[in-house]
C-alpha cells in the first residue's frame, strides 16, 4: 500500500463502537440540551446584540440572529445525521476517520484540539476578569496574578484563570453522572438571569428607539447589506452546539437524542438572543450601544442597578457552563485520538467507571498553561477557523455517508439531499473566506506542523495498522 493509500484507509465503525462500548450511557436528551446551551450562550448574550446593533444592523439586528440561527440549523442536520449513523465518541474527528480516511480525521481533530483548548482557555481569562471585577470593593487580586506571563507588565500568571479550570477538571473527574446535575442547575439559573432582563427592560422600551428599525445605509454599515453582515457577525455566537456530538458514545438512544439536543439547544438560543436584543435595541437607542457592556449600560440608564449587578453574576454562570462543556468535549477528542493510537500516552484508556480521567487530565493542564500563562487575544480567531473547517467536512460528509452500504444508517436524515448539506459546506466555507489574513496563515502553519506530526509520529503508532 503507498504512503497516500496508507494515510487515506478509513476507519470501522465497528471497531469505534466495540471501543467506546465501555462508556456508561448517562446522558439524556436533557442532559444534551443543558451541555448545549451551556456552550453557546455565553457572556455573547449580554455583549453582542449591543455591539452589533451599533455598528453593522440597528434594532434589525434581531433578524440578524433569526438568520444565524437559520444557517446554524443546517450545518446543526448534518451534524445530527452525523452522529445519529456514527454514534461514537470525537466528533468531527471520528466521523472524518471513517468517511473519508486517517488523514482527513486526523487534520479535523487537528483543527478541534486548537478550537476546544483555545475557546476554553480564552473563555476562563474572561471569567477570571469578570470574577475580578465582582470582588473587587472586597478584594483587589494582585497584580502579578491577574494575567497572563508578561514581567514588563507586572504580570506572571492568571492566577484565577487556573484555580476556575481546576475546578472544573475535578468536577468532571468526579463523574458526568454527578457533575451534569451541577451544569443544568447553572444553565436554568443562566436562562432565569436572562429572562429576568427581558422582563425587567420590557417595561423600559421607548417605541420610538425602534425608529428606523433597519437604518439607512452609511458608512459601509446599516440597510439590508447591515443584516446580511450582522448575520455573519452573529453566526458565531451559536458555535458550541458542535461539541454535543463528541458526548454520542455516553448517550441514551443518540438517534433520538443527539438531534433533540442539537436543535433544542438552537432553538432555545436563538429565542434568547433575539429577545435580549429586542428589549435592549428598545431601551436605549442602537447608536449608544458600541460599549464592552450594553446590557448592564441599559438596565444602569434606568436606575436598575440591582439587577445590573445580578446579569454580572449571569455572565460568570454562562461563561462557567460554556467552559464546562467546552473541556468535556475536549476530554473526549483527546480520549478519541489516543483510542486510535495517534498521540502517545494511552490517551485512549478509560478508568474503572469507564471515563476517560486520563485524557481530561491531559486537556485540563494543557487548557490551564494556555488560561493562565499565555495572551490569547490574537488567537482566538483560530477557534473559529477550526469550527469551520469541520463544519465544511460534516456538511459534505453527508453525501458518502448516504451511499455507504456498510453502514446501517436508519435515525435522522437531513432533508432536501444532496442541495442542503452543499448549501451549508458552501456558507460555512464563505465564512472561513472572511477570516482575517493574519488568522488564515497562523492556521497553515498550524495545519503544517499537524501534518508533520501525523506523518513522522501518528501514521507510524495508528492500530489501522493491525488491520
Amino acid at each position: 500500500m503507498t504512503l497516500l493509500g496508507r494515510a487515506f484507509k478509513k476507519e470501522s465503525l465497528s471497531n469505534y463502537m466495540q471501543s467506546d462500548g465501555h462508556f456508561e450511557k448517562s446522558l439524556t436528551a436533557k442532559d444534551l440540551l443543558g451541555l448545549g446551551i451551556g456552550a453557546v450562550i455565553g457572556t455573547g448574550i449580554f455583549i453582542l446584540p449591543g455591539t452589533v446593533a451599533a455598528t453593522t444592523a440597528g434594532p434589525a439586528v434581531v433578524i440578524s440572529f433569526i438568520l444565524a440561527a437559520l444557517i446554524s440549523g443546517l450545518v446543526a442536520m448534518a451534524y445530527s445525521e452525523m452522529a445519529s449513523a456514527l454514534p461514537v465518541a470525537g466528533s468531527a474527528y471520528s466521523y472524518g476517520n471513517i468517511i473519508f480516511g486517517e488523514v482527513v480525521g486526523w487534520v479535523l481533530g487537528w483543527a478541534l484540539i486548537l478550537e476546544y483548548f483555545l475557546a476554553v482557555a480564552a473563555v476562563a481569562t474572561g471569567w477570571s476578569a469578570y470574577f475580578a471585577n465582582l470582588i473587587a470593593p472586597i478584594y483587589e487580586i494582585p497584580k502579578a496574578f491577574s494575567g497572563p506571563l508578561n514581567p514588563s507588565e507586572g504580570t506572571y500568571i492568571n492566577l484565577v484563570a487556573v484555580l476556575i479550570l481546576l475546578v472544573l477538571g475535578l468536577l468532571l473527574r468526579g463523574g458526568m453522572k454527578e457533575s451534569k446535575r451541577l451544569q443544568n442547575i447553572m444553565v436554568i439559573l443562566k436562562i432565569v438571569i436572562i429572562i429576568l432582563f427581558v422582563a425587567v427592560g420590557f417595561f423600559y422600551i421607548k417605541a420610538n428607539n425602534y425608529q428606523p428599525f433597519i437604518p439607512e445605509r452609511m458608512n459601509g454599515a446599516f440597510g439590508i447589506r447591515g443584516v446580511l453582515t450582522g448575520t455573519a457577525m452573529v453566526f458565531f455566537a451559536f458555535l458550541g452546539f458542535d461539541a454535543l456530538s463528541s458526548s454520542a458514545a455516553e448517550v441514551k438512544n443518540p438517534k433520538r437524542n443527539i438531534p433533540i439536543g442539537i436543535f433544542g439547544t438552537l432553538i432555545i438560543a436563538a429565542i434568547l438572543y433575539a429577545l435580549v436584543a429586542f428589549v435592549l435595541t428598545g431601551m436605549v437607542n442602537y447608536t449608544e450601544l458600541n460599549v464592552a457592556d450594553p446590557v448592564a449600560l441599559a438596565l444602569q440608564s434606568v436606575g436598575r442597578n440591582g439587577v445590573a449587578l445580578v446579569i454580572t453574576i449571569g455572565a460568570l454562570l454562562g461563561m462557567f457552563t460554556m467552559m464546562y462543556t467546552m473541556l468535556y468535549a475536549s476530554s473526549r477528542l483527546v480520549y478519541a485520538i489516543g483510542r486510535d493510537g495517534l498521540l502517545p500516552g494511552n490517551m485512549g484508556k478509560l478508568n474503572k467507571r469507564e471515563e476517560p480521567t486520563r485524557a481530561l487530565t491531559i486537556a485540563t493542564i494543557v487548557v490551564m498553561v494556555f488560561g493562565g500563562l499565555v495572551p490569547l487575544d490574537r488567537l482566538v480567531d483560530l477557534v473559529n477557523m477550526g469550527t469551520l473547517l469541520a463544519f465544511v467536512v460534516v456538511s459534505l460528509g453527508i453525501i458518502p455517508l448516504r451511499k455507504r452500504q456498510d453502514l446501517t444508517h436508519d435515525g435522522y436524515k437531513m432533508p432536501f439531499y444532496p442541495v442542503l448539506p452543499l448549501i451549508s459546506a458552501g456558507f460555512s466555507f464563505f465564512l472561513m473566506t472572511q477570516l482575517h489574513v493574519e488568522t488564515l496563515i497562523a492556521a497553515a502553519i498550524w495545519f503544517a506542523v499537524g501534518l508533520v506530526v501525523y506523518f513522522t509520529y501518528g501514521i507510524k503508532h495508528s492500530k489501522l495498522n493491525e488491520f
